[in-house]
């Protein structure tokens, strides 16, 4: 098998990272072979700390983040191998014992906060995009996400946005824009730029039209 394509998606928290991603793959299910990797499941073991301290954990900082543990499973996916992916238990804040076994793709999507903040990571990426969804929008989404799908209580999300995630937003996701090679304003619902981003994956794959 020939090197991936390995398209980096980033952007601020609910932006629509997810949505885009699902769309590419939905766009190569019948002809190429698409592996989603999420950043969040590479956030650092905690359960050698006590809960009360796990809570405390700035999860919205690049150094919350196993960012040489991704790096070193996307290697091996470049060169053939198969990975052990971990999985990330947000209920109890720390690293799930659970894991997923990875093959070698087509098309490789790396999806998460901070997928353009790290040079070595950047590095890896073929296609660089940047989702620039507005931040009342962002925060709406994320309040219904973490209190439907990850346990949380509204003020907890309320308190955490306030307090970390849009500050950390200000100082370490939106500079990264810059080097985007693509920047899609509102996510999935952006239906001609993610028509744009797959005819040029489709340039990059094969010649043919999809």
């Amino acid at each position: 098998m020939s090197k991936p394509i390995i398209i980096g998606i980033a952007g601020g928290s609910a932006s629509g990272k997810s949505s885009i991603s699902a769309r590419i793959k939905d766009k190569y299910a019948d002809s190429k072979s698409v592996l989603i990797i999420k950043q969040d499941d590479y956030y650092k073991d905690q359960s050698d700390k006590p809960m009360e301290e796990r809570i405390k954990t700035n999860y919205d900082h690049p150094f919350a983040f196993d960012n040489d543990l991704l790096i070193s499973n996307i290697r091996d996916l470049i060169d053939g191998k198969e990975i052990e992916k971990p999985t990330y238990d947000f209920v109890n804040h720390t690293r799930s014992s659970v894991t997923e076994t990875c093959f070698p793709c087509d098309v490789l999507i790396l999806e998460g906060l901070f997928v353009l903040e790290n040079k070595e990571l950047r590095d890896l990426l073929d296609i660089k995009v940047f989702v620039d969804t507005a931040a009342d929008l962002r925060f709406i989404r994320r309040l219904l996400r973490d209190v439907k799908e990850r346990g949380r209580n509204m003020d907890s999300v309320i308190n955490q946005y306030v307090n970390t995630v849009r500050v950390m937003h200000e100082s370490f996701i939106e500079p990264t824009k810059r080097y985007a090679d693509i920047i899609i304003p509102e996510g999935g619902q952006n239906t001609v730029a993610i028509d744009l981003l797959t005819t040029k994956i489709s340039s990059i794959i094969r010649p043919a039209v999809i």
